[in-house]
């Protein structure tokens, strides 16, 4: 199994008191420390009973730091001086150790939209490409201890094809949108240099950016998954929702692209009217309805090619004389 793939992500096991019982303990000992307090005062010097009150609302604040919410598809990192304790995922109100760090990370699915950018396709044209990345966290200890979380600002990237920032959530989600916002970037261009965007001279001889969505999508998520499994981050689809040609060529593609359909269009004009001038002169021949020579014929093929293909209805001429004049 390629180490990418491992989950190196386990549950904790410690031990972890129900939230509400834990609280009802910590507002007890409000009344606990006032009734200590006025038990001390006739029977010590003052700042005996005012250390003691102090010892105790401060270990008061100590327990208060346990308290923590997890909602539905939420997990929490344990961490215990430095050392990865396990991942709690159980939904509701409890109280861990107070010294016990309690990484929060969201495990529901997230969208991101890579605004188009502009890539060379595998023949040079410059494009404008961009796509829809949905994804989640699989294994939470890569998400938390293998992506820098530093100073890394939560990233989009604009119409220009330029990073922006927008500081949204905690550090581990700024940290994993950085990433897999650059990462998204990589591969769209990576996969975009590999094919052209349309098929040359109208052949689908190969996969081409425009006709073949389906293939690209599942390439996109492919090298997204393996890129973004160093991170435990799973990619649930990615595909593309803009494609189009750069500004600067896109009118004379435009032209490219009405050419050939033109000349598709006259391909199929040109091949039903030869169709159907066979068809005329075989039925002339076949009920003898008149015997033309090979000169005769060639000027029926062509008189019927002219109207046949012609853009304008074409203005008939009628013969006043014989076959030959």
């Amino acid at each position: 199994m390629d180490m990418q793939d491992q989950n190196h992500e386990f549950l904790y096991e410690g031990k972890v008191a129900g939230g509400f019982s834990m609280l009802a303990v910590v507002l007890l000992l409000i009344p606990a420390i006032i009734v200590g307090l006025f038990l001390l005062l006739p029977h010590s010097q003052w700042w005996i009973a005012a250390i003691a009150t102090a010892v105790g609302f401060l270990g008061m604040i100590i327990l208060s730091c346990g308290f923590f919410v997890l909602q539905p598809n939420q997990a929490r990192v344990m961490i215990f001086f430095g050392k990865y304790r396990g991942t709690f995922r159980s939904t509701g109100f409890f109280w861990v150790n107070p010294f016990m760090a309690k990484k929060k990370v969201s495990l529901r699915i997230r969208n991101m939209d890579i605004a188009p950018i502009k890539v060379n396709d595998k023949v040079g044209n410059p494009v404008m490409i961009g796509m829809v990345l949905v994804w989640k966290v699989r294994d939470t200890y890569r998400a938390v201890f293998d992506v820098d979380a530093g100073d890394s600002p939560a990233i989009s990237v604009s119409d220009d094809g330029k990073i922006k920032s927008a500081d949204t959530g905690n550090a581990v989600t700024k940290a994993l949108n950085a990433f897999v916002g650059i990462q998204s970037d990589a591969a769209l261009r990576e996969v975009t240099g590999r094919y052209a965007y349309d098929e040359e001279g109208g052949k689908h001889d190969e996969i081409t950016l425009r006709s073949d969505g389906h293939e690209i999508n599942e390439q996109l998520e492919s090298k997204l998954n393996e890129r973004l499994a160093m991170a435990g981050i799973e990619v649930v689809e990615a595909r593309l929702n803009y494609l189009a040609y750069a500004p600067e060529i896109a009118a004379v593609m435009l032209r490219r692209q009405q050419a050939s359909a033109i000349i598709a269009a006259r391909e199929k004009i040109v091949e039903g009217a030869v169709s159907m001038v066979k068809m005329a002169l075989d039925q002339l021949n076949a009920e003898q309805i008149v015997n033309l020579d090979e000169e005769r014929k060639a000027t029926m093929v062509s008189n019927l090619l002219v109207v046949l293909c012609a853009d304008e209805p074409a203005q008939p001429v009628l013969n006043t004389g014989t076959l030959y004049q």
